[in-house]
């Protein structure tokens, strides 16, 4: 199946529709009920103020833009997994999958970054593992291996595996993977989502031409990291 074929386009995404109904009823009754019950509105007025931005703040974290790469040509090119900002490139030793040295880049997402998050490369997937783990803040180095996590392994079309690790952070409590082993994967399509800030490592081989320096904004499914050999 082609990647435009098994492509979701979703405005708002999934993960949300049940948060964001929910939160819709509860904030028409609290009004509703200072509304009607309180002689004096000022304090309808200001809930209901302080309503519209927790609401639209909600509404901007699950909303899930339709992007597509826009290049035919995606061999041997490693796109952003996620919307955010570049915290790590480094050389690191990574010793759940690969028992080897590997270069990380991480990708940290604040509240406001969209958290949907895409497959980094074309491929497919050879393993998918969940870790429990700590909810420390998701920019401390040690969060990549101690904080809750889910990884996926994926093998592109000429043979190099690449890792994608999904992890929590202070406030992330929830992580979904959509990606399964031996399922043929796309960029474009949708690896998963992670509630509430968090981040995204991916790890890769050494020799592997980096494009992307520390502090560099990125955009999922559209900013080409890196280059594999």
């Amino acid at each position: 199946m082609g990647r435009l074929k098994k492509l979701k386009k979703i405005r708002i995404h999934r993960e949300g529709t049940h948060t964001l109904a929910g939160s819709l009823l509860l904030i028409l009754a609290v009004n509703a009920g200072l509304y009607f019950g309180l002689e004096c509105k000022i304090p309808f007025y200001v809930v209901a103020v302080i309503s519209l931005v927790v609401y639209g703040i909600l509404v901007n974290f699950f909303r899930c833009p339709i992007r597509l790469f826009g290049q035919e040509n995606t061999e041997k090119i490693v796109v952003a997994p996620a919307d955010g900002k570049i915290v790590v490139v480094e050389e690191v030793e990574e010793t759940e999958y690969f028992h080897d040295r590997r270069i990380m880049v991480s990708i940290f997402m604040s509240l406001v970054n969209v958290h949907a998050n895409w497959y980094p490369v074309d491929g497919t997937v050879k393993s998918v593992s969940h870790q429990n783990g700590k909810f420390m803040k998701a920019w401390l180095p040690k969060a990549s291996t101690d904080n809750e996590r889910s990884t996926v392994v994926i093998e592109t079309p000429e043979g190099v595996e690449i890792m994608a690790r999904q992890i929590a952070g202070a406030m992330a409590r929830r992580i979904v993977t959509y990606a399964e082993p031996s399922e043929e994967c796309y960029i474009d399509e949708h690896m998963g989502f992670i509630k509430f800030g968090s981040r995204v490592d991916v790890f890769l081989p050494l020799g592997t031409e980096v494009l992307v320096k520390l502090g560099q904004l990125t955009t999922g499914n559209q900013t080409v990291i890196a280059k594999l050999k």
